[in-house]
């Protein structure tokens, strides 16, 4: 059975169009100091289970209502069981997106050679240079992240490409380098960071909005299809 942590039974925001569940899944390979789900990243089994079949039931119930259902972590696809347990939900007819590091390609090729996506989202967290400072991994194989963003970018279902943007992490170089690596991507979304007491770390910092749209102006040439999300 896979482990739900927990379940967002109505949303508009997690899955672009669609009126949506999102279903959160434990552990992960990352330790992102910024990240905004601490507690599931951390220490995963102090939180809450909600069994398989609970969830199931409310998706059955559910048909006609919402549309989509968004899995979301911690790193869904260190599960096991994500691929049983997504096409249990397709069977009820919903359409699915997949948000994910990217460093398990081989588990995000399976799931697209299924038909088992619909939408996915990738954190492509920095360019590859700071990759696993920013990560928090000492030990980054960026060749699996270069990997997911091609197996991402050549599918053909819809994706968005996205980096939360820290002050304390990420250069405008660091971000003209990343563009490179990810040139070409059909959407791609510079997030502002907000501090949290549910982060790994406190403490750090977003640049100011009129900073963030320069740095878009910049990237633009490389990257057309790119937006600003969460800025006030």
């Amino acid at each position: 059975m896979i482990r739900i942590h927990g379940l967002n039974k109505t949303t508009l925001l997690d899955y672009p169009g669609h009126v949506a569940a999102t279903i959160f899944l434990g552990r992960c390979n990352f330790r992102c100091p910024f990240c905004h789900n601490g507690g599931l990243v951390l220490n995963p089994d102090s939180q809450p289970l909600i069994p398989e079949e609970e969830v199931l039931t409310f998706l059955k119930k559910r048909i006609g209502i919402l549309t989509g259902v968004c899995i979301t972590g911690g790193e869904p696809t260190l599960e096991p069981e994500l691929l049983q347990f997504i096409r249990k939900i397709k069977e009820f007819g919903y359409l699915v997106k997949l948000d994910t590091n990217g460093y398990k390609p081989e588990v995000i090729e399976k799931l697209l050679a299924e038909n088992l996506l619909d939408y996915i989202a990738m954190d492509v967290k920095n360019s590859l240079e700071k990759y696993g400072q920013t990560a928090g991994a000492e030990h980054m194989d960026t060749e699996k992240i270069k990997s997911s963003i091609q197996i991402i970018m050549n599918s053909r279902i819809p994706y968005e490409l996205r980096t939360t943007v820290v002050k304390e992490f990420h250069t405008r170089q660091d971000l003209l380098d990343l563009a490179e690596e990810i040139k070409g991507a059909k959407a791609y979304f510079l997030q502002g960071y907000k501090d949290s007491e549910q982060a790994i770390q406190q403490g750090f910092h977003s640049y100011e909005k009129e900073e963030l749209e320069e740095i878009v102006k910049i990237l633009r040439p490389i990257i057309p299809n790119i937006q600003l999300r969460g800025i006030d």
